[in-house]
C-alpha cells in the first residue's frame, strides 16, 4: 500500500457567499510518481446552483488543472518539474471560481483506481 494525498476541487461561483459544489479531485501519490485530476460537470446541477455560471469557462479551468498535473507548460501554466511541486501549486488557495478544498490522505495499491473511486464518492451524485 502506498500513501496518497488528495484535494476535492470545488466550484465557487460567488466567492463572497462561500457556497460550493464539488466538481473534481486531484490525487498525488509520491511513491507511485502519480499525479492526476478527474472531474465531472453536471450542467443541470450547475444551472440550478449558479444559473449565471460560465460552464465552458469552468471546463477550461479544470482542463488547466489536468495540464498542470501532466507537467505541461506555456499558456500561463507554471514550470514545475516534480509532481509534488505541481500538487503544491494546485492546492494553494486562490480566490477563483475553481478552488481546492482541504488536503486529505489515504492508502492505495492503485492510485488511478482510487482517483476514480474518489470522484464517484465525492463528486458524482449517483455514484456512477
Amino acid at each position: 500500500m502506498k500513501a496518497y494525498q488528495y484535494v476535492v476541487l470545488r466550484l465557487v461561483p460567488r466567492v463572497d457567499r462561500e457556497e460550493f459544489v464539488n466538481v473534481g479531485v486531484v490525487l498525488h501519490c509520491q511513491d507511485a510518481e502519480f499525479l492526476d485530476a478527474a472531474w465531472e460537470l453536471d450542467p443541470g446541477r450547475i444551472a440550478a446552483f449558479a444559473p449565471m455560471c460560465d460552464v465552458d469557462g469552468v471546463r477550461r479551468m479544470l482542463d488547466r488543472v489536468r495540464a498542470v498535473c501532466a507537467g505541461e507548460t506555456g499558456r500561463g501554466l507554471p514550470r514545475l518539474d516534480k509532481p509534488g511541486q505541481r500538487f503544491g501549486w494546485i492546492i494553494a488557495p486562490r480566490s477563483t471560481v475553481v478552488q481546492p478544498g482541504p488536503v486529505h490522505g489515504g492508502l492505495t495499491d492503485d492510485p488511478a483506481a482510487e482517483l476514480t473511486h474518489l470522484l464517484d464518492r465525492l463528486v458524482r451524485l449517483d455514484g456512477s
